[in-house]
């Protein structure tokens, strides 16, 4: 099973320049630990929400808006893919996750394959 793994990273880790050097280099050494780790396809980190367009189709028309699709205190900040056996193991490679233990989240979604029936 393939699962997405969607990052939130929190407000600390989030917060790059209060963070202290070790902080920084200890979520840069656990990204790049868990990018090697097998079955981990690596992902890219997202700019800031507020960067973001969010497209609509209405009437066949496309309109689009500055901004993200939804208002939330938390964001999306960076993803990667994870193929594991189950839903435990995908459990614990999130939890490897650095910004995991520094008051962020991460997500996990199996994925759908919709080119088949």
């Amino acid at each position: 099973m393939k699962y997405m793994m969607l990052i939130n990273l929190g407000p600390k880790a989030r917060d790059w320049q209060n963070l202290t050097e070790d902080e920084r280099n200890a979520l840069q050494s656990g990204f790049q630990a868990l990018n090697q780790t097998p079955g981990v396809t690596p992902g890219i980190g997202l700019a800031p929400p507020e960067t973001a367009t969010t497209v609509r189709v209405q009437d066949g028309k496309t309109l689009t808006t500055d901004g993200p699709y939804v208002e939330t205190k938390e964001a999306l900040d960076g993803f990667f893919m994870f193929e594991a056996d189950d839903l435990d193991a995908a459990i614990e490679v999130a939890a490897k996750v650095p910004a995991a233990s520094l008051g962020g989240a991460i997500e996990i979604r199996p994925t759908q394959d919709w080119t088949q029936n």
